[in-house]
């Protein structure tokens, strides 16, 4: 019953929300277990150009780090605004949604080949975040019962965090970066005078992942008179 109970819930997670936090976790599992080493995940484009080594384009986004409290954090994060994301401003549009992974992914890419950033997978869980935030401006937050603001200002608590336990906020300035792209180009140059949408998802992805309902009354046959 256990394992029923927790099939249910976990086939109850929205689609892209839950194929991307399985990968991430799958990879950090096999990082831990040693079947596979950070060396073969990280972004390098000098592997991925000259070796053909496709598969670091995708693996630099998947992993966290070694199981610890940075892990659960980002993961925390990444599930949460994902899942909200895609159930709130993204439900029943999920090719739009996967375009933003795409959009969001290529301009991390194209930074970090000018960059030396190794893993990038921070940078779009603050992206995820950044969107949210700024479709949600309402919204009181609480950062562990120590700090009240309005959820547009998130993503810059997150980066404070960050800088508090010693790391690198180059790569929350890139989520940041991105995601900002990203609301302004969806939600606010399309309703500017004079603006239109730039972002348009791809027909194919709309297909595969948004098919059109079949109209239960459409009958290709004539009728017999």
């Amino acid at each position: 019953m256990a394992y029923q109970g927790f099939a249910a819930e976990y086939l109850g997670i929205p689609a892209v929300t839950r194929a991307y936090t399985t990968a991430c976790v799958i990879t950090t599992a096999a990082v831990q277990l040693e079947f596979i080493t950070p060396f073969q995940l990280y972004f390098n484009p000098d592997l991925i150009f000259r070796k053909f080594q496709i598969w670091r384009l995708i693996t630099n986004f998947l992993f966290f780090g070694p199981l610890g409290f940075s892990f659960f954090f980002n993961m925390i994060f990444l599930y949460r605004y994902c899942r909200m994301l895609e159930e709130g401003s993204f439900r029943g549009r999920t090719a739009d949604f996967i375009f933003m992974f795409l959009f969001g992914g290529f301009l991390m890419t194209l930074f970090g080949l000018f960059a030396s950033l190794f893993f990038l997978g921070q940078a779009f869980t603050i992206m995820l975040v950044y969107v949210w935030s700024r479709r949600n401006p309402y919204i009181r937050m609480n950062f562990f019962g120590l700090l009240n603001f309005q959820a547009p200002f998130l993503p810059w608590v997150l980066m404070g965090f960050s800088l508090l336990l010693g790391n690198s906020i180059i790569i929350d300035l890139l989520g940041i970066a991105v995601g900002h792209v990203y609301y302004f180009l969806e939600d606010v140059f399309p309703n500017q005078p004079g603006g239109k949408k730039l972002l348009l998802t791809p027909g194919f992805l709309k297909l595969v992942f948004d098919p059109p309902e079949e109209d239960p009354n459409y009958n290709p046959l004539p009728e017999d008179h």
